[in-house]
């Protein structure tokens, strides 16, 4: 047993994920998570690993690694994921100019993606709305899990293979070095690391009113279809989406379409709502999303919001027979200067591993490698 001990602060994605990698650099790793189980933004999305959002580089790089290992984990565990890909729908001229020229742009980096006419796509996927479809974007990089089994399941594999423990129901009320506290009990360790998502404002107030970060909250919801064979077969975008990741500036359109956008959809910039669905391997369909932008958010969803995102939706697919289980929301920090995440050493073996946005499901793993190769 390795005599290097190290706590993480935190139960989501990117906490569990942190204490893996530390695992693997020789410690013994115990999280400590204030709630019963998992129940932040990790488990409150669409379960995409999202390779086409990423820019080239490091970013498409870190998705592909966190990918390998979700994989890794998903099949020893035993939990269902689909390689379904991604398909982003055009249906006027400037979302399509768009399209052909990411396909140009990442053709050229080797990713596996191709333009799709529309009688393709009618033949290929189930579900997709025809009426004025002029093409698509398809990718094959991107893979779809249930976020609650795959988090839920996540800390037993953890035990099995990595050894590492987690005490539930604790919070964590104070860090210093080389000790955290819950409330009056103490526990030591060489190495502590800050994962809790928007929750470390509560450890280090200060430090988060210095730093170029903001919460989002999203809003979302979960159908099911009243055909129960129905399959899509990929996970739906619109051109919403292609406003949303930082992969697709690399179209010199992309600011004809933004401006189209704007003009015509102002309620849905205001909202930050881009429309995508994924479907989980019991056929629920999870369609989203909103992104507000505070500190605080009054805990209710708005349905003129979710209205939003069911309009657009229907541009794209054919929901008549979708039936609307759940709705629900998520809060998760994100950096304002285009940073892409955050690693910060707040004093001798104390770290705050944190900022990584929306985008945890899909870069966690490989950014939890990363960081914990600096300390």
């Amino acid at each position: 047993m390795s005599d290097k001990t190290a706590i993480v602060v935190g139960a989501g994605i990117l906490g569990m994920a942190t204490a893996r990698a530390l695992a693997l650099k020789g410690y013994k790793v115990t999280i400590m998570e204030k709630s019963q189980q998992s129940l932040g933004a990790s488990i409150r999305n669409f379960g995409m690993l999202w390779p086409i959002g990423q820019p080239d580089g490091q970013l498409y790089e870190r998705a592909i690694r966190s990918r390998e290992i979700w994989k890794e984990y998903l099949s020893d565990a035993k939990i269902p994921f689909d390689t379904c890909g991604s398909i982003h729908l055009a249906y006027d001229q400037e979302e399509q100019d768009v399209i052909e020229e990411l396909y140009n742009h990442f053709s050229k980096s080797q990713r596996p993606v191709t333009v799709l006419s529309p009688t393709e796509i009618l033949n290929k996927f189930n579900g997709i709305n025809g009426e004025n479809l002029k093409g698509a974007l398809y990718s094959n990089d991107e893979t779809i899990i249930d976020p609650r089994e795959g988090i839920k399941n996540l800390p037993a594999y953890l035990k099995r293979y990595y050894n590492i423990d987690i005490l539930w129901g604790t919070a964590v009320t104070n860090v210093t070095i080389n000790t955290v506290w819950s409330f009056k009990t103490k526990y030591n360790a060489d190495l502590i690391c800050v994962c809790s998502g928007a929750d470390f404002e509560t450890l280090y107030p200060s430090k988060f009113k210095e730093l170029p970060i903001i919460k989002s909250k999203l809003q979302m919801m979960r159908f099911v279809s009243k055909d129960t064979n129905f399959k899509i077969g990929t996970s739906v975008c619109g051109g919403l989406s292609l406003l949303h990741y930082k992969s697709f500036t690399a179209s010199s359109s992309l600011d004809k379409l933004k401006e189209k956008i704007e003009a015509t959809l102002p309620e849905y910039i205001k909202n930050g709502i881009h429309v995508m669905v994924s479907q989980n391997d019991r056929g629920e369909l999870t369609v989203g999303d909103s992104h507000e932008y505070a500190l605080d958010f009054e805990p209710f969803d708005n349905q003129y919001i979710n209205e939003l995102i069911l309009n657009y939706l229907k541009k794209l697919m054919h929901i008549d027979n979708w039936e609307l289980q759940q709705t629900w929301n998520g809060i998760y920090p994100k950096m304002t200067n285009g940073d892409t995440d955050l690693f910060l050493k707040m004093e001798p073996g104390v770290y705050i591993i944190n900022g990584i946005g929306g985008n945890g499901m899909t870069l966690s793993f490989g950014f939890a490698e990363e960081a914990v190769a600096k300390i």
